[in-house]
């Protein structure tokens, strides 16, 4: 995490759920984040492919010159990259993980804006699905931002978080997960254990380095 404003919005998130996989969509408070809201996002799941902009802020927006609410948050990225961010949803919904994902966006006319973007989960009682919070900020700002749409995404890195240190399901502790109680660790597939810092496994086309609190 190198922008100030993943590393802020992953604390408020971190310190947020306790000792819990995720809080509850009910307990973010705008107001404590204020300062961060015109970067950050919520998304709307139904499927890891199924992924909408809930709410978004204005900077965000303003990147891409136009209201993101309601629109597809896999569309305008490529086929390997789509892919590979449909397989990190359903990590960050399914396992409770983090992610933090570098972000190159592309402009009509050849320009890139590159950019940190963090998903963690969040709970929401009594509708079976999860939102997810994130943030998506430029490392820098060039004069054109704003001016100027990204049309196009791409993934330039990805690490995927296991804020506990390792996959929710792998707990031997919890039987059921909290955010998606419908499932329960005996009726799927276990998770790869975490691996040493710096080990690495494939997501889609792309490298993912697993990494626990940072």
């Amino acid at each position: 995490m190198k922008h100030g404003v993943t590393q802020t919005l992953y604390s408020y998130w971190d310190n947020l759920r306790g000792v819990r996989p995720a809080p509850n969509r009910s307990e973010v408070d705008p107001g404590e984040i204020r300062s961060l809201l015109g970067d950050t996002f919520i998304l709307e799941t139904k499927s890891h492919t199924d992924v909408r902009y809930r709410l978004a802020g204005t900077r965000l927006c303003s990147a891409h010159c136009r209201e993101l609410k309601g629109r597809d948050f896999l569309r305008g990225w490529g086929p390997k990259d789509r892919e590979a961010l449909e397989s990190l949803i359903a990590a960050i919904t399914e396992d409770a993980a983090a992610a933090v994902i570098g972000v190159n966006g592309h402009t009509e006319r050849g320009q890139i804006l590159q950019m940190e973007m963090l998903l963690v989960p969040l709970n929401v009682p009594g509708e079976g699905r999860i939102r997810i919070l994130g943030s998506c900020t430029p490392m820098e700002k060039p004069y054109w931002l704003g001016l100027h749409p990204i049309l196009k995404q791409s993934v330039s890195s990805l690490r995927l978080v296991w804020p506990d240190e390792r996959p929710f399901f792998l707990d031997a502790n919890n039987s059921v997960n909290p955010i998606l109680p419908r499932f329960t660790a005996e009726g799927l597939a276990m998770p790869t254990p975490p691996l040493p810092q710096g080990a690495e496994r494939k997501v889609g086309h792309l490298t993912v380095y697993s990494g626990g609190k940072t």
